[in-house]
């Protein structure tokens, strides 16, 4: 690492910080202190001298305003006031977001919690049933602060930082430049096939890490990517493996979830579109995180010639199947 580089903010937040912090809003931990995984933002638990353990949340800072956080913490509160399980900030000096030492920091309850079963139908149909109770409430309001996922903010505008930053090697630049212009022409095809169709709040980043499951079911954490976008993007990460599982998996998140939310059929047309746009998406997320020391750590097979090379064949999987037909017939 270069010595004369400038320090990351997230440097500065060392144990005192993330103890003094606390201590600001009136909770004192007893040091013992637990790094979670997460890259975006700093998160810990923190053991309490009185009562359980707390989880901090240190916001990346110049992300999010602190009305988007706001505006993730209300939606979460709202969820929760309709039983809905999920880990909605503390409220502490009556607010949830708080600044200790320049960062911005929230609190929330400590929920554990085990992977849940993807392969189990029951298990299928019990989360599509929660995630069909999320979408109901999403439905009644719209965000104001946090912004869209449409293909102009996971598609061409990640297109455009890596290609205008250097970010892809120059032997492989034409080569990348082709398929994802491709790729991007195959979403919008997609876009087209689904016609008109309603977006509302959502969780955003619905993979199986942010359902946790306990004896009483699954709770939902992780809100921070919460956005407007189609109601299929918090189904299709549940899917995986050959087509025709992917089928039955579907068939069995719909059965729970249309117990509390109607599904636009049209919106199958979307699912390889929206799986397109998180992959062009993450590739610039990673790149524009690359002064986080975190992150090369993390991710040292990132920006290697092997890494942009795999890009490229897997976007060229992704044109040809965002030409097949939907899941099932809409």
């Amino acid at each position: 690492m270069n010595p004369d580089a400038p320090l990351h903010p997230f440097s500065g937040l060392g144990p005192a910080v993330v103890l003094d912090a606390l201590d600001s809003v009136g909770l004192r931990g007893d040091g013992r202190l637990i790094a979670l995984n997460s890259y975006e933002n700093r998160v810990y638990q923190v053991g309490m001298e009185e009562g359980p353990p707390v989880v901090a949340k240190f916001y990346r800072p110049q992300r999010w305003s602190d009305a988007a956080i706001l505006e993730e913490h209300a939606f979460v509160e709202e969820l929760a006031a309709n039983e809905i399980p999920v880990v909605p900030a503390l409220v502490q000096n009556g607010r949830s977001l708080h600044e200790f030492g320049g960062f911005r920091f929230a609190v929330f309850p400590r929920k554990g919690g085990r992977a849940p079963e993807l392969g189990d139908p029951a298990t299928l149909e019990w989360i599509g049933r929660f995630i069909g109770r999320i979408h109901a409430v999403g439905a009644l309001k719209q965000f104001n602060e946090r912004p869209a996922l449409t293909p102009d903010t996971f598609g061409r505008q990640p297109r455009d930082f890596l290609l205008s930053n250097g970010w892809i090697p120059r032997e492989l630049e034409a080569a990348y430049t082709s398929v994802i212009d491709q790729a991007l022409a195959g979403v919008a095809r997609c876009y087209e096939r689904a016609g008109e169709h309603a977006v509302l709040r959502l969780h955003g980043d619905c993979h199986a890490g942010n359902v946790l499951w306990t004896d009483a079911g699954p709770h939902f954490v992780d809100f921070d990517d919460s956005r407007t976008g189609p109601a299929v993007q918090d189904l299709w990460m549940l899917l995986s493996g050959e087509r025709g599982e992917m089928v039955r998996q579907f068939g069995d998140v719909l059965a729970g979830y249309e117990d509390f939310c109607e599904f636009d059929p049209r919106q199958l047309y979307l699912v390889e579109a929206l799986r397109t746009l998180r992959l062009v998406h993450y590739s610039a997320w990673l790149a524009s995180r690359w002064d986080d020391p975190a992150f090369p750590a993390a991710f040292p097979w990132f920006n290697t010639q092997r890494y942009w090379q795999d890009r490229i064949l897997e976007l060229r999987e992704q044109v040809a199947l965002m030409d097949e037909p939907p899941l099932w017939p809409v």
